[in-house]
């Protein structure tokens, strides 16, 4: 054996069991979730006390199990993945047959019961009408059998709702793919997706970007659908690596693991950060620091505020963004909806609404702007905050003198 084969082997062992250590833990918190919708239906239908907790029902089991660090809305998420996923059910009930640690007394059979449900409202649900086929793809178990074969003119046929098995789901995609896919009400349009992301072998990131980008509508409406998917499929990003699959919120909470090793700061960045943290800090303006990368949850997806202080004098949040390149108006777009979510979700009572501030630089130029939510009158700024917080010409000098920092 050569050097180089010798570093081929380590190389593609190390790869292999990566992956299978990534799709094992991938595979494990998507069965989780699953179980976890599947008993709050089932209470919601046959507890003997649901009437007790009614509406408040998930809120309370969050306060209650602190451990699964789920909130209210992750639950829902999960109620939404059992009703959206009946196939998954056979996938469980397996899983629980071949694990020899009891979950808890008869959970086995419950689920065989609750499987031969499932089985059962499949048949009935997914009996396929003429206006429910899609002459645009071979067929689903070809397609998902093989990766990136070209297709065959004289394989087309019908892709049914619901023909992905709950097999493929789990093995195939991350739970941060499957919150993607959940956000799609039509059926048949989210069993396109499922079909074209594992086939492609899409990131989140990707499949977010083909359905903003109405993949499904244009493929209904191309004159040749097999160009469009081979331009679709020719200008996708890198595919999903082992990494991609528990590099997620739901995966690190899952694990236990800090939230720290999934924040996206630059090298940039972070030295602009902690320079500025410090910055306000000796300013001595009331700025008291809460907290960097601040995790925050709207809708189903998580977003992460750069830095966020309290103001003791102010009585309010001030949320701190920073971007590393040209300003965009999305970025003021994206700093306002992290104001507006503050505003309903995390002010006290007795708090003022949050301000934000927008710092943006480039290799030529720094720019800073105060943002303020929804509804609050630019004279209030000016005449109750302004008094307190930095101006914008001191935060673009301090931008300035770090940029110069950092280039020299």
């Amino acid at each position: 054996m050569k050097f180089n084969h010798l570093l081929n082997s380590i190389e593609t062992t190390h790869v292999h069991f990566q992956e299978v250590a990534a799709k094992a833990i991938n595979r494990s918190l998507t069965i989780r979730n699953w179980m976890i919708g599947c008993y709050i239906v089932e209470y919601e239908q046959k507890g003997v006390d649901r009437a007790r907790y009614g509406a408040q029902l998930l809120e309370q089991i969050s306060k209650e199990l602190p451990v699964l660090k789920l909130s209210a809305t992750n639950l829902r998420l999960c109620r939404q993945f059992y009703q959206y996923y009946p196939q998954i059910g056979q996938v469980v009930s397996d899983e629980l047959k071949n694990n020899p640690i009891q979950i808890r007394q008869s959970v086995t059979d419950k689920f065989e019961k609750i499987n031969m449900r499932i089985h059962q409202s499949v048949t009935d649900e997914l009996q396929i009408t003429e206006n429910q086929q899609y002459t645009i793809r071979q067929t689903v178990s070809d397609e998902l059998g093989t990766s990136n074969n070209p297709i065959s003119p004289s394989a087309i046929t019908p892709i049914e709702i619901g023909s992905v098995s709950g097999k493929k789901i789990v093995n195939n995609l991350s739970f941060t793919h499957i919150a993607s896919l959940l956000t799609i009400e039509d059926d048949f349009k989210r069993t396109f997706y499922e079909v074209e992301c594992i086939k492609g072998n899409w990131s989140v990131r990707e499949l977010k970007r083909q359905i903003n980008s109405l993949y499904f509508e244009r493929m209904g409406l191309a004159k040749d659908p097999h160009k469009l998917s081979r331009l679709i499929q020719q200008s996708t990003e890198s595919p999903v690596t082992p990494a991609d699959l528990i590099k997620n919120v739901y995966s690190f909470e899952f694990l236990d693991l800090p939230q720290k090793a999934i924040e996206k700061e630059s090298t940039v960045e972070q030295k602009l950060l902690d320079h500025l943290q410090e910055f306000l800090l000796e300013m001595g303006h009331g700025f008291c620091l809460e907290g960097r990368q601040k995790r925050i949850l709207i809708g189903q997806e998580y977003y992460f505020v750069d830095v966020v202080f309290y103001h003791r004098i102010l009585k309010c949040h001030v949320l701190i963004e920073l971007k590393v390149g040209d300003f965009t108006y999305a970025d003021a777009g994206q700093l306002t909806t992290y104001l507006n979510y503050f505003k309903a979700k995390m002010t006290a009572p007795g708090d003022n609404p949050p301000i934000g501030i927008l710092l943006v630089t480039n290799k030529d130029e720094a720019l800073a702007e105060y943002a303020i939510p929804s509804g609050m009158d630019q004279q209030m700024f000016i005449s109750t905050y302004a008094v307190q917080l930095p101006t914008k010409e001191q935060l673009q000098q301090f931008l300035a003198g770090e940029l110069r920092r950092c280039e020299s």
